[in-house]
């Protein structure tokens, strides 16, 4: 593989730090809020009970798919999964990718139903929470829940990057500003990352054509914006990012 200067591919976690009887793991989705509540981990066997680790996932391998029965949602330890529905002519929409530490499974609590297909796109490690449980165990613990209702107003948040007449530069800065914050609240680089995802996923994600992100790409490489090389992203100028993503992303 030849890169360009400046430019090396960087590994994305593919395991999790596992944690130990005291600490959470290091991707936890809900450490934050247990111990806003003053609980570690050995405090909390009720939870633990909760947790199934699941996987490996291997790269396209199905997590759960539209109209399967919801009893559960996930957390991801590891790797980068995939949501998606098809439309009636059987074309693809991507709804979303999610990062270790991220929660799926949450638009399915209305029906009792998953709305929407996952997969991995690398591998792939989960923790599966029981949601009865869960949401009983919520009602004792005001940081949990609270954490829960935070995750569910992410991920409507998340469709601001969908919503809108908003130019193809400015949808795909706004698109590389939130993979950048979300990696860095993750404890990973916010500047140099790989983008797990193909040009096709960003692009029926963003509601583009394929040939416009790489046509975007280009630009902005040209203007020293970004630097990247296959899948290999540098953030170069977060300025003039940020700039062009004004619009969508305002905070």
């Amino acid at each position: 593989m030849t890169s360009r200067p400046g430019i090396r591919q960087v590994a994305n976690p593919a395991a999790a730090d596992d944690g130990d009887e005291f600490r959470f793991c290091s991707t936890c989705a809900f450490s934050h809020a247990c111990l806003s509540e003053g609980y570690d981990k050995s405090m909390l066997s009720e939870l633990h009970v909760l947790v199934e680790h699941i996987g490996p996932f291997h790269m396209n391998e199905p997590i759960f798919r539209e109209g399967d029965d919801f009893n559960a949602i996930a957390a991801v330890r590891a790797g980068t999964v995939k949501t998606f529905i098809h439309d009636i002519n059987g074309n693809e929409h991507v709804l979303g990718f999610h990062l270790p530490g991220e929660v799926i499974g949450l638009n399915a609590i209305h029906t009792s139903r998953y709305p929407c297909n996952a997969v991995a796109l690398d591998t792939v490690a989960l923790c599966r929470f029981s949601f009865p449980k869960m949401a009983l165990l919520a009602t004792r613990l005001p940081g949990l829940q609270q954490q829960l209702f935070r995750l569910l107003s992410q991920d409507i948040g998340k469709n601001a990057l969908l919503a809108g007449d908003f130019s193809a530069d400015a949808r795909i800065a706004a698109f590389l500003i939130e993979l950048s914050r979300r990696y860095e609240a993750r404890g990973f680089s916010p500047t140099r990352f790989n983008l797990v995802m193909t040009r096709a996923d960003i692009a029926k994600y963003l509601r583009l054509a394929p040939e416009t992100i790489s046509r975007v790409f280009r630009r902005m490489r040209n203007g020293g914006i970004i630097n990247v090389s296959q899948r290999a992203v540098v953030l170069l100028d977060m300025q003039k990012l940020n700039a062009l993503a004004i619009g969508i992303l305002r905070s």
